[in-house]
């Protein structure tokens, strides 16, 4: 017996075709930091199947700032997750920097997150009784960086999203949009090449929001490759690629005017240099 993702039509054309990097000239031809080509995921239970990603093939060059949009069920998270080396495809080929994640072993693949990737989520994921710069620590520690150096890396960290003077707050202690900066500084604290985030700013107000897209805005302006899962139009504009998922296919791919907000414009400095 199987059954789809929630199931809410066919998939267009696009959905068989490769979903390339933004037309965005300087990034064109540039070898792809992320290449999927035939991904599939199905989840068994018992003797139901439920396929989840149908034959996803996808490439991301370095320093592009997309989103990929989709409603419930659209396949979204699933990708995240195999994006992120948290969950490995049913079939297809996933090349992170040019390396098949399917020929590195699970301790391999631990240093890959740890080093490479920097994941932020809608539930920001900070430990409730730790301050906000031991939980930036907290990669770093994994890591295996000395107290003093990762303290040093932390709080740099968190200067880069305007939560500096916050520090030392339980996360209690913060606003949701506090809590996501430092959930961010802690993703970037490691300096990752690739930043995943999980609908960032699901729990956010509309000024936290635009707090929020402008730190990843100014960390791809730094050189940094953004992806974000989102189901909110107007966060998705903010970037510079859209990439949309339906059924688990690919439904439509293209650049946008990624005109992205400042903090000029917020009344916060919230200014990044180069992380």
């Amino acid at each position: 017996m199987s059954r789809r993702e929630d199931r809410a039509g066919s998939a267009g054309p696009a959905s068989a075709a490769v979903a390339s990097p933004s037309a965005n000239p300087v990034l064109r031809g540039l070898r792809p930091v992320i290449s999927l080509r035939r991904i599939t995921k199905v989840y068994r239970m018992g003797d139901i199947e439920v396929t989840a990603l149908t034959g996803v093939s996808l490439d991301v060059v370095g320093g592009e700032l997309l989103a990929v949009m989709g409603a419930s069920g659209s396949g979204k998270s699933t990708m995240m997750n195999i994006l992120g080396c948290l969950d490995t495809p049913s079939s297809g080929r996933y090349l992170l920097d040019g390396v098949d994640v399917r020929r590195l072993d699970e301790s391999v693949l631990a240093r890959v997150r740890n080093r490479k990737i920097g994941f932020v989520f809608q539930s920001f994921n900070l430990i409730p009784r730790t301050s906000a710069v031991a939980n930036v620590e907290m990669p770093l520690a994994y890591a295996g960086v000395s107290p003093k150096e990762r303290r040093a890396r932390a709080m740099f960290a968190l200067e880069e999203v305007g939560l500096a003077d916050r520090a030392h707050h339980l996360p209690s202690e913060l606003s949701g949009g506090q809590q996501q900066r430092a959930a961010v500084a802690r993703a970037i604290a490691t300096n990752p090449s690739l930043v995943l985030a999980d609908e960032p700013t699901g729990n956010l107000d509309s000024r936290s929001t635009h707090e929020i897209m402008d730190i990843f805005a100014r960390l791809n302006d730094a050189g940094r490759t953004v992806v974000l899962i989102t189901h909110e139009p107007e966060v998705a504009e903010l970037t510079r690629r859209i990439v949309r998922l339906r059924d688990g296919s690919v439904l439509s791919d293209e650049s946008t005017a990624g005109e992205h907000l400042h903090a000029s414009n917020m009344g916060e400095d919230t200014r990044m240099g180069a992380v």
